[in-house]
């Protein structure tokens, strides 16, 4: 048995994880804030985790937010978890006494969706597409999360496409204005008696949650076809937080079947049919987390 322990913005998540990639226990609390608290909430579910599957563990994964070193475990510039920077692996090395991996969340995330999607159908190339408070994504290909030589492979939320919106990177009119929460909150804000799903709200008559709606719908259909061009991907996963509006799917096809109607070039790539939207219940970081390479 392994431990997957995914450390986000506002929950610590860890799960058990079986030789077959089932999960056997889970256990989940509000992250630490700081390096010593992010790093004591973790080990301390992973011990309340271990108990309760009943079964001693092997080793463990790691996996947050930030710009993390898989070489070293250091993680630096986690901001919305107040870490400049944390040897995660090194604290979780100590306090657990077990082999401890750590990787980037959302690259994580990648390696449980292909678990997830499984081998069967000839996916070789998959893609994790993260939709948060901001955009992110990961290619797996045969097995292997890609890097390149700055890690940077995948970060489409920063590719410059258009628009005034200014970019939390620095940049100007990226990918991320459109397709992330960040981004549905610069257009619409939802009042105290109003859905907090931008889909529900538009449904309901409110014209700003339409137009945010409609903006998320066509980013995602942009980063989709994005990706088909530059990563060539079998199957595109998507998940986070966003993803779970409710009817974001169909909206992205609606999305997608404009663009094809002006362009041969895009219906050639058939996109609304190689892309999933993931169970919301499914602890993809977790998952991803506990298949991390022992070092």
């Amino acid at each position: 048995m392994r431990l997957g322990i995914d450390i986000g913005g506002t929950k610590t998540a860890v799960a058990a994880v079986s030789t077959d990639g089932s999960v056997i226990a889970q256990r989940s609390a509000p992250s630490g804030r700081g390096p010593l608290e992010v790093t004591r909430v973790a080990a301390l579910l992973a011990r309340e985790t271990v108990a309760l599957a009943g079964i001693p563990a092997d080793a463990v994964g790691a996996c947050m937010p930030g710009m993390v070193d898989p070489d070293t475990g250091v993680v630096r510039h986690a901001v919305n978890l107040d870490v400049d920077e944390l040897d995660l692996a090194g604290g979780l090395r100590h306090a657990l006494d077990l082999p401890v991996s750590v990787d980037n969340d959302v690259k994580a995330a990648a390696l449980g969706a292909a678990l997830h999607v499984g081998s069967s159908g000839g996916v070789n190339t998959l893609v994790y597409l993260n939709l948060g408070t901001g955009l992110a994504a990961a290619v797996v290909r045969d097995g292997r999360v890609l890097r390149g030589p700055d890690g940077a492979v995948g970060e489409i939320g920063h590719m410059p496409v258009g628009g005034l919106a200014p970019c939390q990177c620095g940049q100007i009119g990226c990918l991320e204005t459109l397709a992330s929460g960040s981004g549905v909150a610069r257009l619409w804000r939802p009042e105290s008696s109003q859905s907090a799903d931008p889909f529900v709200a538009a449904a309901e008559g409110n014209p700003q949650a339409a137009k945010a709606a409609a903006m998320l719908a066509d980013g995602v259909a942009q980063a989709l076809q994005m990706l088909a061009v530059t990563c060539g991907p079998d199957r595109v996963v998507i998940g986070g937080g966003v993803s779970r509006a409710q009817g974001l799917g169909e909206a992205i096809k609606v999305a997608i079947e404009a663009r094809e109607a002006s362009s041969d070039f895009v219906a050639s790539m058939h996109l609304a049919s190689r892309f999933e939207i993931l169970p919301p219940d499914l602890p993809i970081a977790s998952l991803g987390a506990s298949l991390l390479p022992t070092r």
